[in-house]
């Protein structure tokens, strides 16, 4: 079964979509922790940083440029953003899909 991101890379459940490329989707959060809280993540499948490879450095730094005009974009590039990467249930990732998210808005998250 695929997982909810990839089915949301293939249109099959809704989300609300900021960006779009031919790598790289994000959306804005269902949960969000910060007025601003975007997905950011690659159409090919990677459970986690751990699961990532030399072959996918490119696709990494693609996805840190997207975070880059999706800020700008937002108009929160000025003011400050953050970015994080959970990586494996330790690390409090909860889709077994690597994703970035992108927080703007708040200092405390």
């Amino acid at each position: 079964m695929a997982c909810i991101f990839c089915k949301i890379i293939k249109k099959e459940i809704p989300a609300d979509i900021v960006f779009e490329n031919e790598d790289v989707i994000a959306f804005k959060d269902v949960k969000p922790i910060a007025p601003v809280h975007v997905l950011v993540i690659p159409k090919k499948h990677i459970i986690s940083i751990v699961d990532a490879n030399d072959n996918d450095v490119l696709l990494m730094g693609k996805l840190i440029m997207a975070a880059k005009k999706i800020a700008e974009d937002l108009e929160i590039s000025n003011k400050g953003y953050r970015l994080l990467i959970r990586v494996g249930k330790g690390g409090g990732q909860e889709v077994d899909h690597i994703h970035l998210h992108l927080l703007g808005g708040a200092y405390n998250v």
